[in-house]
């Protein structure tokens, strides 16, 4: 038993290319010190006294710059390459990082939300272009996983450390999750020289480089990605909220559950990537994915307050978010080519961003006029309605595997 699972993990991690893994390895950096955004919320509302309306809405500007980030990110990716996107993006988002930490009033705090967020989320179109570019047709959704894993394993780090760091004080957080993207860009540029940038074969079942606009399909698609992205941001946004004010736990308790969720995504994701990989269609696993996160948030209405109860809510969550995000990532990169690769990972960014502007002023404004209870029922019937979606549109254009030609879904 113990030969045959030491057999499956080392089959779902190989094949992958080196530069993969130090791609793994500079995301793991950069997202062990991703602590300021996931305790924003509470640091508004405890701290600075903002009202819980006011909390959404810095929320909502890091949504907003994101944005803008994504598309600028995306624009120049496409039409320079995505190798000095990654180091601006690193190195600027971490001193501003620094400097937010100093920003106590609304205006100011809002503003420098906004501006570190244009920054940070440029990154996010370059380094999916560079994933892509690094690994092959055969392993995509396996490299893509492996990026997730780094991202998670750093979540093991950055959310005991920052609840951990919150609990004596809060401006801590803001050093070192600058301190580790500017850590991360100087790694990246030691590691993978400018110079070991080569240019890739292009996949030939690909689009033909028309840009992400002209796909109505993927258009559609993105629309049923902001639905759910609306809803898993809870998790980060209101769901601490929750937790500390409703359920009284501590900022170190709800950074360890944090952490919990990257530790199991960090043990299971490969391995169940890698035996459902090529098995169904991506728009089947995405939709499966998305109804089992929507059933974790409801439960929050049904299970008594505990520690218990949260874990159980997490698992579910988790579950939900290791089948559906990998598979959201393989189904954009599988229309794409390196000429517009940049646009694809762009529109993919700002659907996400755009779910971080909505998925605070939602919550907090069903939160300020209704209850938490109201906000866990709206986010089960949006899953819901976006799992629909997904295999609706699987039904209609993937059902007979036939997928269709990007020239015949272009407008």
């Amino acid at each position: 038993m113990l030969s045959y699972t030491i057999q499956l993990y080392k089959k779902a991690y190989s094949g992958l290319s080196l530069n993969s893994w130090y791609l793994c390895l500079v995301m793991f950096i950069n997202r062990s010190g991703t602590m300021v955004v996931p305790f924003m919320t509470i640091y508004c509302h405890k701290v600075l006294h903002f009202t819980l309306p006011q909390s959404g809405y810095i929320m909502g500007f890091f949504g907003a710059g994101s944005i803008v980030g994504a598309l600028i990110g995306g624009k120049i990716t496409d039409k320079h390459g995505f190798y000095y996107v990654q180091i601006f993006a690193l190195l600027s988002g971490g001193l501003l990082f620094i400097l937010l930490g100093f920003q106590e009033t609304f205006i100011t705090l809002g503003i420098g939300s906004f501006v570190l967020s244009v920054c940070n989320e440029s990154f996010r179109p370059a380094n999916s272009a560079a994933i892509v570019h690094y690994s092959t047709d055969e392993n995509k959704t396996r490299s893509n996983s492996l990026n997730r894993l780094a991202v998670n394993l750093g979540w093991i780090f950055g959310g005991v450390l920052g609840g951990t760091l919150a609990a004596i004080n809060y401006h801590l957080l803001f050093w070192v999750d600058g301190c580790t993207n500017v850590l991360a860009a100087l790694l990246l540029l030691k590691l993978i020289p400018a110079s070991n940038v080569v240019k890739t074969v292009e996949n030939k079942i690909t689009a033909d480089g028309s840009p992400a606009y002209k796909d109505k399909v993927y258009l559609i698609f993105i629309a049923f990605v902001i639905l759910f992205a609306t809803c898993f941001f809870q998790i980060f946004t209101m769901q601490p909220l929750y937790y500390k004010t409703q359920w009284q736990f501590s900022e170190l308790f709800i950074g360890l559950l944090m952490g919990l969720n990257g530790l199991l995504i960090v043990l299971f994701e490969m391995v169940i990537i890698h035996n459902l990989e090529g098995k169904r269609h991506p728009l089947q696993y995405i939709c499966a994915g998305v109804l089992m996160t929507g059933a974790g948030f409801v439960l929050l209405n049904f299970l008594p307050a505990g520690y218990y109860a949260a874990i159980i809510v997490l698992v579910f969550i988790t579950i939900g978010e290791i089948l559906a995000m990998p598979f959201m990532n393989s189904f954009w990169i599988m229309r794409t080519t390196s000429k517009n690769r940049g646009s694809y990972a762009a529109l993919y960014t700002t659907a996400w961003s755009a779910a971080q502007i909505m998925a605070p002023i939602i919550g907090g404004l069903a939160i300020s006029f209704v209850s938490f209870d109201l906000l866990w029922w709206i986010t089960g019937a949006i899953c819901l309605c976006a799992s629909i979606g997904f295999m609706t549109l699987y039904r209609s254009n993937f059902k007979q595997n036939r997928i269709i030609p990007i020239e015949e879904t272009v407008f």
